[in-house]
């Protein structure tokens, strides 16, 4: 028997259901006050596309996954950390924090790829196990992957064909850099957390109850 308020994911579900709206909200901010500095050279047309769609990945990998596979177990963890870079990057946007807040910038370089890093090792430790220091590695390298991506898509995006296209790559350089940094202490973190677990003796695998 369930016993009330004893769900273990109402709070990641909460925080996820709050992202994807705050998310939402903020794009159809951005978009209707495209006039503002702040978001202007910004690619917000862009960026209300990309972004909805990334929203859109933990949903439709479990949709398919239950679909193939049976029953499990909604990620909601994941998707929070995969979402809430977005809603900081658009809301340090809302704020005019990129224009008025020198560290802002590096700080979200740094903070958003760890948490993209989290939803990395969050997913992975769904899975089978696997040993501390490969989910280490699968979270710094994919967080990589993800800080070349990202800099690539704002080169091509807004960056290419202005005065900046020379002087940007110190800061590119930089921003990887940050990316890199802050993808590798989440995947630290995931694997002190997974030797922990395994540390404290096995425990049911819970990801199999559907939802």
């Amino acid at each position: 028997m369930r016993v009330i308020g004893s769900d273990p994911d109402r709070y990641w579900r909460a925080s996820s259901l709050v992202a994807k709206a705050a998310l939402a909200g903020l794009l159809l901010f951005a978009l209707t006050h495209r006039d503002w500095d702040r978001f202007a050279d910004k690619a917000m047309g862009t960026r209300a596309i990309a972004y909805p769609l990334v929203a859109l990945l933990v949903p439709v990998a479990w949709a398919v996954w239950r679909r193939l596979r049976g029953p499990v177990r909604y990620p909601w963890d994941v998707d929070v950390f995969l979402v809430a870079p977005f809603v900081i990057d658009v809301a340090g946007n809302a704020a005019d924090l990129y224009d008025s807040v020198s560290w802002f910038d590096d700080a979200c370089h740094f903070g958003n790829w760890a948490l993209l890093g989290a939803a990395v090792g969050a997913g992975l430790r769904r899975g089978p196990a696997q040993p501390p220091f490969v989910l280490a590695l699968c979270c710094t390298g994919l967080g990589a992957i993800a800080a070349i991506l990202w800099e690539l898509a704002e080169y091509l995006t807004f960056i290419m064909g202005t005065p900046e296209t020379v002087g940007i790559y110190r800061d590119t350089l930089g921003d990887e850099a940050l990316g890199l940094s802050g993808a590798a202490v989440a995947g630290v973190l995931t694997a002190l957390r997974a030797r922990a677990a395994a540390g404290a003796g096995p425990v049911p695998h819970a990801d199999s109850r559907p939802t």
